[in-house]
């Protein structure tokens, strides 16, 4: 009898290993990055700076994300494989979508038979399945889930091959000139499928623009399907990074590990791009030092005036007086040494005849270094168009001032 169990027990071995070996290959390069850990990474000494981040990883960029200012750039150009980093572009098509009234977070979207056989990363979706938005979008962002990303992709465009060209689109309408994708998912293909940190850091300002991404990005864990799946974002700067909103993290043979990493603290954001490391611990790492770096160095300046705009007066209009507005981004990132000498110079017309434009610029505003060069100059302008009196109107009026001046 135990000869015949064996005989069995190898019969089931070698199926398993033919089901094994029938499996698509990106499966398994993919499986490396669903191996949850909920402990901090391990300590990288050979990363101990900011100028070690060069030597560890291929590529990686710093980047503020509501002036688009780059503060760090290592071959921000080169042109890499990004893994599931795509899926950047996909969440943010979907948040477009949305925002387009496509569907909401609470539609109900079916699961295709390809999309269920995604494989590597997913959430097990089975054919004719039916999954709110809300819950496909989380688990794209927090498990990096490829049949939920194909599901997605097919409401918005009706095929992956005819979403892939809507994001190839909006790649070149961000200025992404280094990128070519060929799937939602990142997941090895044939096709050329590439990008770069520059592009990287491009599409994760454009994605975090949408406020809803942010309530998905910066979950540690979660569920679906009434809590009896569970989800496990693979980004441990979530958890262990304080002001952590996301963002992306990827890994493929070729890719190597990549991460792009968003944190925000007293209302400066910040996204560190992070790709061909050669250990989750190095990205992690790297990501974590350009972000120290940020928060330690620089500050956002809000340079509004120091107090309210003063009125202007307006001769021969049909108002007499008008609010300037400034105009222009007020917004000016600085190193903090430099923030606190910023000095600041308005002047504003005093009195201005009509007509005025909407836009009419009446004064402005200078912003200076501590040496007195200029760093921003932006216009005060009429934030609305003043008419001049007619003939008669101004007859009228002269006919006042003459008569108030006869009885003075």
């Amino acid at each position: 009898m135990r000869i015949q169990f064996g005989r069995k027990a190898l019969v089931f071995c070698l199926l398993f290993a033919l089901m094994l070996g029938l499996c698509p290959v990106r499966a398994a390069e993919e499986a490396a990055e669903e191996v949850f850990d909920p402990e901090p990474w391990e300590s990288v000494e050979a990363l101990a700076s900011l100028e070690d981040v060069a030597s560890r990883v291929g590529a990686a960029v710093l980047m503020e994300r509501e002036t688009g200012k780059c503060l760090y750039e290592h071959n921000p150009h080169a042109r890499l494989a990004p893994a599931s980093v795509t899926k950047i572009m996909t969440m943010l098509l979907v948040c477009e979508a949305m925002d387009a009234g496509l569907f909401t977070e609470e539609s109900l979207l079916t699961c295709s038979a390809y999309a269920s056989q995604m494989g590597g990363s997913q959430i097990f979706l089975r054919e004719g399945e039916q999954m709110s938005v809300g819950d496909l979008l989380k688990s794209v962002a927090v498990a990096s889930a490829n049949d939920a990303a194909v599901v997605l992709a097919e409401a918005v465009a009706g095929s992956e091959g005819d979403f892939v060209g809507k994001m190839n689109e909006k790649a070149a309408a961000l200025g992404m000139g280094d990128t070519v994708f060929s799937n939602c998912t990142g997941l090895p293909t044939e096709g050329e499928h590439l990008t770069s940190a520059w592009d990287i850091a491009l599409m994760s300002r454009a994605l975090l623009d949408h406020e809803r991404i942010r309530a998905y990005t910066g979950i540690w864990t979660d569920s679906v399907r009434d809590g009896s799946f569970g989800l496990a974002n693979t980004n441990k700067l979530v958890r262990f990074y304080e002001g952590c909103t996301g963002l992306k993290t990827g890994f493929t043979q070729e890719a190597m590990y990549c991460l792009s990493a968003s944190a925000k603290r007293e209302g400066t954001e910040y996204i560190a791009v992070v790709l061909h490391a050669e250990t989750s611990a190095e990205r992690f790492e790297a990501a974590k030092l350009l972000l120290n770096h940020a928060f330690a160095n620089w500050t956002l300046l809000n340079v509004l005036p120091d107090g309210a705009l003063p009125p202007v007066a307006v001769t021969l209009g049909r108002e007499k007086y008008l609010q300037p507005v400034l105009s222009g981004d007020t917004k000016l990132l600085l190193r903090k040494e430099e923030a606190a000498r910023v000095q600041k110079e308005l002047t504003v017309q005093e009195r201005v005849e009509a007509p005025v434009a909407r836009g009419q610029e009446l004064g402005r505003l200078r912003v200076l270094d501590g040496n007195g060069s200029t760093l921003l100059t932006l216009p005060v302008t009429a934030p609305a168009a003043v008419e001049r009196l007619g003939f008669g109107q101004v007859f009228l009026l002269c006919l006042r001032i003459l008569i108030g001046a006869a009885e003075a």
